[in-house]
């Protein structure tokens, strides 16, 4: 068959919304061929590495697949924990209060599901389900406040993917960032002033977040700029001086320039120039990872320490928390506005359905 059909589909089966939210993913254990599994999929994504397939098929299966998924085998080791992957574990736990909260609003008419762009669960098993499930009204949120191609629009790859195949498409809405969204700024702030409270402050707060290639940008992605509009946005409602406070950018890979200032680089230099302590923090992750517990709490303190810097902490991502989940909530909310609770009737379109099927 060409097309998709709903398995578990009966004409009486009562219609639903449906809320899915995504995030990266994960391999399933910290261990070399999980990683490499993991890794192909992940840099096999054209949105995610844009070069000549042909020349970046050789690259990835001669060298990156045979080196680097053991390094990360050990990397993801360092922040196994018993509940398994913490970027898992995270998403989980918001989706499961975000489902509180849509039924509490909502009843049973509002089903919400996670899913991850690489890895499992996948976008199309997940979507498969809620359609089968009766979701009519499909609404996804990819948990990247700030736009990028390689995230947000990969995402949005995955899911037309599936629905060009799909007999019965549903309404769709993307939400493609929120990087702006004043919920979402009060409770990074928020959470930038608990630690506060605890901590005290440091000699400067660091906004980081993922790189990508500058050649994205020139070509018109907006991910820097809406970067550096959040962390304003967060500035402000901190009342902080543009000297308080920088911008920078994390993870880069291969020999290209990308989106400057370097975090690396920039925690080197600073204790020279007599800043000596900083707090970091990462707007552009909903929840904590990888990158975000090993690269950020762990690695790049010790280029920090190492350089002369006497104080350096991180400041954990949203996750689950209560005021994160409320923004996430009217996030929802606010797009979803104009869909009203299914109300079909179920019974008369059985009926005319099994009518139809024995005149036929």
């Amino acid at each position: 068959m060409k097309y998709l059909s709903n398995g578990t589909f009966t004409h009486d089966q009562e219609d639903k919304i449906g809320v899915l939210i995504t995030n990266l993913g994960t391999p399933q254990a910290p261990e070399k061929g999980a990683l490499k599994g993991y890794l192909r999929e992940f840099l096999s994504d054209p949105r995610v590495v844009e070069v000549p397939k042909l020349i970046w098929w050789m690259v990835l299966n001669l060298v990156i697949l045979n080196i680097r998924p053991k390094r990360s085998a050990h990397a993801y080791s360092t922040v196994w924990t018993e509940r398994g992957s913490p970027l898992m574990f995270h998403t989980q736990d918001q989706a499961k209060a975000l489902a509180v909260s849509m039924k509490d609003k909502f009843g049973d008419k509002v089903l919400v599901d996670f899913a991850m762009r690489y890895g499992s669960p996948s976008i199309e098993s997940v979507t498969r389900k809620m359609l089968e499930q009766g979701v009519r009204q499909l609404l996804v949120l990819p948990l990247y406040p700030q736009y990028s191609g390689s995230t947000n629009g990969s995402t949005f790859d995955a899911l037309s993917q599936l629905l060009r195949k799909t007999r019965w498409i549903p309404d769709v809405r993307f939400i493609s960032h929120y990087h702006d969204f004043v919920p979402y700024i009060d409770a990074v702030a928020n959470s930038i002033k608990t630690h506060w409270a605890t901590h005290g402050r440091a000699d400067k707060l660091i906004f980081t977040y993922h790189g990508i290639p500058k050649r994205y940008l020139t070509a018109g992605d907006p991910y820097h700029c809406e970067c550096y509009k959040t962390s304003r946005l967060v500035a402000e409602k901190l009342d902080l001086s543009k000297d308080e406070y920088m911008v920078t950018f994390q993870s880069r890979f291969g020999r290209e320039e990308w989106l400057q200032p370097y975090t690396d680089s920039t925690l080197k230099a600073l204790p020279e120039k007599g800043v000596k302590s900083v707090q970091m923090i990462c707007p552009g992750f909903s929840a904590d990872c990888l990158e975000t517990i090993e690269e950020i709490g762990i690695e790049n303190r010790d280029y920090f320490l190492q350089a002369g810097g006497e104080r350096y902490e991180y400041i954990a991502a949203l996750n689950a928390q209560p005021d994160h989940i409320a923004a996430l909530s009217q996030l929802i909310e606010q797009n979803m506005a104009g869909w009203a609770l299914p109300t079909r009737d179920v019974q008369l379109t059985a009926k005319l359905a099994s009518e139809l099927g024995s005149q036929s």
